[in-house]
């Protein structure tokens, strides 16, 4: 009987959201938006990799402080993926995420495949890339390290290169071949990449790959040993029961390595597959108009935009009106707690205006004044000293955990639609204009039987207010539960 070699898509989404400020942010990356379709960019990917393999043995490599949103963002798979979130304590690059997902697939199956692809890049054309990942797979059943090499359309400086050895044919299906690669180049200069544009020889590295788990294993080992001495420590930990803690320092305790740079470039084992479809790393506020359409002037406008003789501009509006005139080549980006306006040419220098931000550890680089939760969103409306006003959203179906909070009261206002309460041993429903009060230290719960969003106004009064006050007792989404001391 011949072996099979079960497949098992690996969706990295562990983003910082830097780029596409203010629209994305550090606890809301790209990967939350809706850029090219009806879908944001995860829901994308995810029926994207759904097409080679079962929802089942998908796996989301993230981190703790993303991993309620994108369940959220993927609560049609929620019983498929209940199994499926790699947690990393601290993000460390793509090497040592990598193998901690191959840990995970080759302690599934030994002869487990790996799809790894980012969890915020545009990909049209569905067959090409399964027949792209079909032969692909091919390979690493072989033992090569496949990576998908995209055909450049300008002289990109922003990507790495990839030139193929067209002597070492090694597969082929229909028109894809399958190639060694002669060498990696990183980002190039604008003189350099013109070049390699002009030479057609050229691929850009996509950052999606195909290989066995063991494959990689192999070759992390082989030229990352720290990386695989620590994998080797945490799977010591887990058998023997360690606390979390103590594993998360271990992974903590891992230099950050890319797996392109780490592994990739220097294994013998590299094979590149230049694919068919259409590709974007959409990396930049400037690289919005590869995926986005546009009107008569080339401008892409998003929102309640009102725009006198503008060209090949790209204006977002979230809320408010904004208003442009006789702009060229320029963003504007408007969301109600921050603003970007820069030439398009600068769009890559918005990471510099986060870094600014971060240092000084200014909210508005981390999360929205609207943040987005599995069941619904809360906005914080006003705050001070022992209390804060928030508008909070039930989405029909949705319900909060089951929790209580240490240090705080809430008291409840129901301004749309029904909503159903648990407070201690009651079970009641407010309808519009009617209040409950939560006490300190009381179990509660906020639903939605209903078909149309609730929304309340919460007042909440305490020494303190902090997000992490909570005790959850049940959730539906897969998050934590905690019990009390």
């Amino acid at each position: 009987m011949a072996r099979t070699y079960p497949l098992y898509p690996v969706i990295m989404a562990g983003g910082s959201g830097t780029r596409f400020w203010p629209l994305s942010r550090h606890l809301f990356p790209k990967q939350l938006l809706r850029i090219g379709g009806e879908h944001t960019l995860i829901q994308q990917t995810m029926r994207r990799v759904l097409g080679c393999a079962p929802a089942a043995n998908v796996l989301i490599s993230t981190n703790a402080a993303q991993a309620d949103l994108i369940r959220g963002q993927l609560i049609d798979w929620k019983d498929e993926l209940m199994d499926g979130f790699l947690l990393e304590p601290e993000g460390r690059n793509t090497a040592p995420a990598i193998a901690l997902a191959a840990i995970e697939v080759l302690g599934r199956d030994p002869d487990g495949l790996m799809l790894v692809v980012p969890a915020d890049h545009v990909v049209t054309g569905q067959r090409d890339f399964e027949a792209a990942v079909q032969l692909a797979s091919q390979l690493a059943v072989e033992r090569y390290l496949v990576t998908f090499g995209i055909k450049p359309i300008r002289p990109e400086t922003g990507y790495g290169y990839i030139k193929p050895n067209d002597k070492m044919l090694l597969g082929k299906q229909g028109k894809l071949r399958g190639y060694r690669v002669q060498k990696f180049v990183e980002k190039p200069n604008a003189t350099k990449a013109a070049q390699y544009l002009k030479a057609g020889q050229y691929f850009w590295n996509s950052g999606m790959f195909v290989w066995r788990a063991a494959t990689i294993v192999e070759e992390i080992r082989r030229h990352q040993p720290a990386i695989a001495t620590a994998m080797d420590r945490i799977r010591e930990l887990k058998v023997t029961g360690a606390s979390t803690q103590v594993i998360d320092d271990v992974y903590r305790a891992i230099k950050p390595v890319s797996i392109d740079s780490g592994v990739m470039e220097q294994s013998s084992k590299a094979a590149v597959v230049p694919v068919m479809f259409q590709w974007s790393d959409v990396g930049s506020w400037g690289s919005l108009d590869e995926v986005a359409e546009k009107n008569k002037a080339g401008n892409v406008v998003i929102g309640r935009v009102v725009d006198l003789e503008s060209t090949r501009s790209i204006v977002y509006a979230d809320r408010r009106v904004v208003a442009t005139i006789g702009l060229h080549d320029m963003v504007v980006v408007d969301t109600p707690d921050a603003t970007l306006v820069c030439p398009k040419a600068r769009a890559q220098d918005v990471k510099k205006i986060v870094d600014i931000l971060k240092q000084q550890q200014a909210p508005e680089h981390l999360e929205h004044l609207t943040v987005q939760r599995p069941w619904g969103s809360y906005t914080v409306l006003e705050e001070g000293p022992g209390f804060k006003v928030k508008r909070v959203t039930v989405n029909p179906g949705g319900r909060l955990s089951l929790q209580l909070h240490r240090q705080r009261s809430e008291h409840w206002v129901v301004i749309a639609g029904i909503a159903r309460v648990t407070r201690g041993v009651e079970i009641f429903d407010l309808q519009v204009g009617q209040s409950a009060a939560i006490p300190m230290k009381t179990q509660h719960r906020l639903e939605n039987p209903g078909k149309e969003i609730v929304h309340i106004i919460e007042v909440q009064n305490g020494p303190y207010l902090g997000e992490d006050d909570i005790v959850r007792f049940k959730d539906d989404y897969g998050r934590s539960v905690k019990r009390e001391a």
